[in-house]
């Protein structure tokens, strides 16, 4: 599935806004009742989520050549060409 880029590169700070959310209702409501500790560990698991696409994008960036350098460049002929 392809999204447009601004959408793409919000998904990790989505990630934590629903984390902080979840926490948020699940503290609201108390821990009197059940589904808090369900929205917390909910939010939790988004929390680390968010964390892990933000440092899997950038380990990726700092590996994958920039490709505003990559522009520039002249394409390489194939051998024997």
């Amino acid at each position: 599935m392809w999204l447009p880029t601004p959408i793409y590169e919000k998904t990790p700070q989505l990630w934590l806004l629903m984390a902080l959310l979840f926490v948020v209702l699940g503290l609201y409501i108390g821990f009197g009742y059940k589904l808090t500790y369900f929205y917390v560990l909910l939010g939790l698991v988004c929390g680390v989520r968010g964390i892990q696409v933000w440092r899997m994008r950038l380990s990726h960036r700092r590996e994958a050549p920039d490709a505003a350098q990559m522009e520039g460049a002249p394409i390489a002929e194939p051998a024997g060409h």
